[in-house]
């Protein structure tokens, strides 16, 4: 199995080399090879590496900074894997795309569902329904995997910025009113690598697909497992999210409705609690 990563360094990427089979070449493209900002350079090293699948990792995810940058942002999540996508359609390559959340308005309390409609409320999520609307329009085989808060021991994440705070701070006001399931880096990659392998001995399994970890829980609750997890005593104190203004809104609810993915591919649903002492073992081997 020949698998071009695009992405190299970011939180998924970094799990999808470390976590793919024994066997596979895994061929990881990043930026000084597929610069997303440039879709002819990063179409011609496609090309040139000639897979058996492609996994899309890269993706502008600075979601305030979108609001300014929405622009850049539409090259990197929309137009640049538009392109890629269709050549791999027209090489009839499987395409596994990641998107977010952030493609629904967070609106009411139940899980959002693949089929239900997007109506993203930010720069960020307009940028990623562009890229998924481009990846189903090239035709090919593909899958689109939305996902949901995700976190690693690499890169910048809640958990770490959590872990640096409340090494910190006695106390800390978090937002409670936004609701979604806190997915590691690692449990996306495997799930990457599993929908890629499938794609490619049963293509008519593609389309739309979410995958996050469970429970649900609120900010302030994944921050309280943090402290908990890590040792830190650090107090959680439970505020709206109008109480943190930010330049983009985000969605209240964003938990998803990932039966399907469970039911196509075999992927349960992570526990989310697991996979953080997980990371937390990982960030405290990488102090010593």
């Amino acid at each position: 199995m020949r698998l071009v990563l695009l992405g190299q360094t970011g939180q998924v990427a970094r799990e999808v080399l470390a976590q793919a089979p024994a066997g596979w070449d895994v061929i990881a493209l990043g930026r000084s090879e597929a610069d997303f900002t440039d879709p002819l350079g990063a179409l011609a090293a496609l090309k040139h590496a000639r897979p058996d699948a492609v996994i899309n990792a890269v993706a502008y995810t600075a979601v305030d900074r979108a609001e300014e940058e929405e622009a850049l942002a539409l090259q990197v999540n929309g137009a640049t894997p538009g392109v890629l996508a269709a050549e791999c359609a027209a090489m009839t390559l499987p395409f596994v795309h990641l998107s977010t959340d952030y493609v629904f308005d967070g609106a009411g309390h139940t899980p959002h569902a693949p089929e239900d409609t997007t109506a993203p409320i930010g720069a960020y999520g307009r940028t990623k329904l562009a890229g998924e609307e481009a990846v189903r329009a090239a035709g090919g085989p593909h899958a689109i995997l939305r996902t949901s808060w995700v976190f690693s021991a690499h890169g910048a994440n809640f958990v770490k910025t959590m872990l640096r705070l409340g090494s910190e701070r006695d106390s800390l006001s978090i937002v409670a009113d936004q609701i979604g399931g806190p997915t590691s880096a690692r449990a996306i990659a495997r799930a990457c690598l599993t929908i890629a392998k499938t794609l490619c001995d049963a293509p008519d399994t593609g389309g739309t697909y979410h995958f996050s970890g469970s429970p649900e829980v609120s900010w302030a609750d994944f921050a309280r497992e943090i402290f908990a997890q890590s040792g830190l005593g650090c107090d959680v104190a439970d505020i709206p999210s109008s109480d943190y203004p930010t330049p983009a809104q985000r969605p209240l609810n964003s938990r998803l409705d990932c039966r399907t993915t469970e039911a196509v591919f075999g992927i349960a649903r992570p526990d989310w609690r697991a996979d953080l002492a997980e990371v937390l073992k990982d960030l405290k081997e990488q102090q010593q």
